[in-house]
C-alpha cells in the first residue's frame, strides 16, 4: 500500500478524461439541494445609524447651478424700467450656501453699484467691524439686498420696486438655507416680514420668515448718522448670538 495521500484534483482529472474517452461530451450538474432561507439581520440600533458624509451637503452643486442662473436673471432684469436704466450694474450677494446667519439689507449705494459687491461703502465697513465684534467674519456669512439695483440717488424702494424682487429675494434664501436672518433696517424688516410697523418695535426680538428665526435692528448707514443707536444694536447682536449658541462678548 502506497503512503502517498490520494490527490482529489489528479483523481477528477483522471475521471473526467476517461469519460472523454469513453464518448461523454456533457455532464450535467446535480441539483442544488434546497436550502433553508436565511434568517433576516437583527434591526441596527438606531444610536449606531449615521449618514454617510457624502450625503450631508449631497445638493450643494445643484443649489450652486440655481443660484447661478437666478443670478444670471437678475443680471438681465428689466421689471423696473428706471432702475434697470439706471445702474452700473446689479448686486446679488455674497457669502458661503447653508451659513449660520445671512444680513438682508435695503439696496445697494453707490459704492456696491460700482463693484457689485454689497456692503462695501462706509455702512459696509461699520457692518464688518459688527461682525468682528460678534466673532465673525464676512466670508462665514451671506449677505443680501432686498433691490438688487441701486435706487437713483440712494432713495428708499418704492413697494413696487421691492414687490418686483421679492421673487428673487426668496429663491435666493431658499437656495441659501441660512439658519438664521437679521434684516437691517425697517426697509428690510418690513419687506422680508410683510410688516408694517417701525424698526424701532421690530428690534430687540425675534421675529420668523419661512421658519428661520428673524432678528432686526438698525441699519449701518443710520448708526452713521445716530451713532448713540449702535449700543441698540449690540444688544440685540447679543441677542442673536445667544439664540445661534454662539459666545456672547462681554459674558
Amino acid at each position: 500500500m502506497s503512503d502517498e495521500a490520494p490527490d482529489p484534483a489528479r483523481q477528477l482529472r483522471q475521471h473526467l478524461e476517461g469519460l472523454r474517452a469513453a464518448g461523454v461530451a456533457f455532464l450535467p450538474i446535480a441539483p442544488l439541494p434546497e436550502l433553508a432561507p436565511a434568517p433576516p439581520p437583527p434591526p441596527p440600533d438606531p444610536r449606531a445609524i449615521r449618514p454617510p458624509a457624502a450625503s450631508v451637503e449631497s445638493d450643494v452643486e445643484p443649489r450652486l447651478r440655481e443660484l447661478t442662473v437666478l443670478a444670471g436673471r437678475v443680471c438681465e432684469c428689466q421689471r423696473c424700467p428706471q432702475l434697470a436704466s439706471t445702474r452700473t450694474q446689479t448686486v446679488f450677494g455674497v457669502g458661503p450656501l447653508g451659513p449660520d446667519l445671512c444680513f438682508v439689507g435695503e439696496a445697494p449705494g453707490r459704492q456696491e453699484d460700482e463693484q457689485g459687491v454689497p456692503f462695501v461703502g462706509d455702512a459696509g465697513q461699520l457692518l464688518t467691524r459688527i461682525l468682528a465684534a460678534c466673532g465673525l467674519t464676512r466670508e462665514e456669512v451671506f449677505i443680501l439686498n432686498i433691490l438688487k439695483c441701486r435706487p437713483p440717488g440712494n432713495r428708499t424702494p418704492t413697494p413696487e420696486e421691492a414687490g418686483n424682487c421679492r421673487e428673487y429675494l426668496e429663491k435666493q434664501i431658499e437656495l441659501i438655507r441660512p439658519k438664521f436672518l437679521c434684516a437691517l433696517g425697517a426697509t428690510a424688516a418690513t419687506n422680508l416680514l410683510g410688516v408694517n410697523a417701525t424698526i424701532g418695535k421690530l428690534r430687540g426680538r425675534f421675529h420668523e420668515y419661512r421658519g428661520i428665526p428673524v432678528m432686526c435692528t438698525y441699519h449701518p448707514s443710520y448708526l452713521l448718522r445716530s451713532p448713540e443707536k449702535k449700543k441698540d444694536v449690540w444688544e440685540d447682536m447679543k441677542k442673536m448670538l445667544a439664540r445661534m449658541g454662539r459666545p456672547v462678548p462681554g459674558k
